[in-house]
This record gives structure tokens, sequence and C-alpha cells, in this order.
């Protein structure tokens, strides 16, 4: 995990008693910048999260539809009134709170759909990563209107996500691939639910982004493809196989003639 930026340094003790309590965390390094009250941005592989004074206040990943999609996909709030929010400020937790102050937004219904987007993008943040992550001191994130998380509520809850999601169905390879239809023989009826998603599979589309078309959580339609791939409606498009490397040429170099020569020369004399 790289750093961007100078911490203030721990005693020795408060470090050995941190190393304590981030032991078995989903990331120490959040825990560590919990335990600081640090204030900035966190950047992993498959999402991003802002810390105020050590909390979480906004997340957002590549893999979850943010807040503006869950706000506007069902009726919320006009797609234009966040678009006309958006072109006037700087960050979507500002949209949201300029949307809220001018009244276009009931703030439970916003707080709802902002803690919805929060959990969803933190459960992709959180995955398990092949790079380092990059935490970047700041003064921008601050806790404001919307509601903020603390650090180990949102590793609770990404931990309760993962162990739900294994017990559906332990493979994981239908998360993140393209999804094809299966429609064995004699299958059950598909609840509406996931009939609707069932209906968008398609050997295309992923489930992120199948929910993003839905307008839903990302994490709920995980469960729906699990769902249906426990059932054997779905399963992920297999990836084609890698074409065979080309068998260089064979050449043959003056040396190479040479001896040849002396063993067909041999070969006689025999």
């Amino acid at each position: 995990m790289t750093r961007v930026g100078t911490p203030p340094p721990l005693p020795v003790r408060d470090r050995v008693a941190a190393a304590d309590r981030t032991a078995g965390a989903l990331s120490p390094m959040l825990r560590r910048l919990a335990e600081e009250q640090a204030t900035g941005v966190l950047v992993r592989e498959h999402g991003t999260l802002h810390l105020a004074q050590g909390r979480v206040v906004h997340a957002e990943s590549p893999l979850a539809p943010g807040l503006d999609v869950l706000l506007t996909a069902h009726g919320t709030l006009a797609a234009a009134a966040w678009q006309q929010a958006a072109a006037r400020t700087s960050g979507t937790a500002d949209a949201a709170r300029l949307l809220l102050e001018a009244g276009l937004l009931p703030e439970g219904a916003l707080e709802l759909c902002h803690l919805d987007a929060l959990y969803d993008a933190g459960y992709f943040a959180l995955a398990p990563s092949s790079t380092p992550g990059r935490f970047r001191y700041d003064s921008g994130p601050r806790i404001g209107p919307l509601p903020s998380v603390p650090v180990i509520a949102l590793e609770r809850e990404t931990l309760r996500r993962r162990l739900l999601l294994h017990r559906l169905w332990p493979d994981p390879a239908g998360d993140s691939a393209p999804l094809i239809r299966a429609d064995p023989a004699g299958a059950a009826p598909v609840p509406p639910r996931r009939r609707v998603v069932l209906d968008r599979v398609d050997g295309v589309r992923t489930a992120p982004e199948i929910a993003r078309n839905l307008g839903r959580q990302a994490f709920h339609t995980l469960v729906d493809v699990r769902r249906l791939a426990a059932a054997g409606l779905v399963r992920p498009v297999q990836p084609a196989p890698a074409p065979p490397l080309p068998t260089p040429p064979l050449t043959v170099t003056d040396p190479d003639i040479a001896l040849l020569k002396r063993l067909r020369d041999a070969l006689e004399a025999l």
C-alpha cells in the first residue's frame, strides 16, 4: 500500500496497538487511516474510498452504479436535475448536497440512496487486489449532511456480503465475466426479480453492466446472478483459448551444411 503525502507520526505504543487492531482487517492500511482519523482519498484497484476524520463519506467503483444512477433510474429524481447539479459542482457528493439544499430531493430518499451506493461501491473497493493502493491526504472530503460510516462497519458489511455470495454459489467467475444463458430442460419458474436479470443475459453483458442497465445495486444483481447460476440458468462465457505460438521457421546455416556434408561422407565411407 503506497502513501502519498506525509501522515502525522504515531507514538511507538500507539503503532503497536494499531497493528493489533488491524490484524485480519480487509485493508490494514484503511484501518490505520481510521485510527489516525485521516482525511483524504484511498484509491484501490477496484474502487475509491473518500475519508473524512477516519470515516467513509463516499465510495466509487467502476463496477457499481453511482448515486446518480440510483437516484434517477426509478423516478426519485429527474435525470436533467442531476445533470444540472453535477455541472455546477465538482463531484457527486457536492451535487447531492446542492439538490438537497434546493429541495429537489427528499432527505430520507437521498440518505438511503447514498448509503446504498456507498456500501455497494465499498464492497468492490475492498475486493482482493493485485496492486497496492494509494492514499492522498487532503482537506477535500468532509462530513456533511450525508451520512458517513465507520471503516469497521464497511468492512463487516463487505465480509457479510462475501459470505452470502459464497453460500449461494461458490464460483465467483460470473461476477465479472460476460454471462450466457443455459436454459436447462425442466427448469423451475424464475421469480420476477431474477427474470428481469435473466432477460438481459446476452453473452456480452456482465453482472455490473446489467445492474447499471436496471438502475440497481451491483451487489443485489450479483445475488440474483449467483442464484441463477446455482439453478443452472446462466454461466460465464469461457474465454477463448490463446492461439498457439507460431513455430519459427527452420534455418540452416553454412556451418550446419558443412557438418551435414562431413556426416554424409562418413556414412558413405562405411
